[in-house]
């Protein structure tokens, strides 16, 4: 986790707001998919789920969402290719966990749903492939950056998802179910 740290450290220095809801919620991400993670018979490394979850929103700082301090210009919606661009231009070695931040939205969206909603993203899967990246993606739907910041019930969740489409909720289903998560 260091790693993770020294880079929010980076980036944030001058944003101490940002900062403290980027820390709070990335915290919280990481204890909740390690939780997951000894639950789960998949293979999974420990230190790519420490340092994804917490890098996994680094690119919030690039974004417009004055709620949580970000002042950027980007649309909150491009803040995982927004990370995911600053962690591979700070060094190539960091893929691993750029994949981690452009894939973790809602539960993955596909191209054939970017276009179809008109998103300011790349019209391409953005899914998460690796149990790492699929981890990392269910644990963030436990929590918000806004607000008192408390863990969301599953069904709260699974609700929330439904507006996005049922495409979006089996997706969400699907990773529950991977990692043996339930009500």
């Amino acid at each position: 986790m260091e790693l993770a740290l020294q880079i929010i450290e980076r980036f944030y220095a001058d944003a101490p707001e940002l900062h403290q809801v980027l820390m709070k919620h990335s915290s919280q991400v990481r204890a909740k998919a390690l939780l997951i993670a000894e639950n789960s018979s998949l293979p999974l490394d420990p230190e790519v789920i420490s340092n994804g979850a917490m890098l996994h929103d680094i690119g919030i700082i690039c974004c417009h969402a004055p709620d949580i301090f970000c002042f950027g210009e980007l649309p909150y919606i491009a803040h995982g290719i927004a990370g995911a661009g600053m962690l591979r231009k700070l060094d190539p070695a960091l893929e691993p966990y750029a994949r981690i931040c452009e894939r973790h939205t809602g539960s993955g969206l596909t191209a054939a749903g970017i276009i179809a909603s008109g998103l300011p993203l790349p019209h391409r899967d953005l899914l998460p492939e690796t149990p790492e990246e699929k981890l990392i993606c269910l644990a963030d739907k436990f929590f918000s950056k806004s607000g008192k910041m408390a863990e969301k019930p599953l069904g709260r969740i699974r609700a929330s998802m439904e507006k996005f489409g049922e495409d979006s909720v089996f997706r969400f289903d699907e990773l529950c179910r991977l990692f043996g998560v339930t009500g």
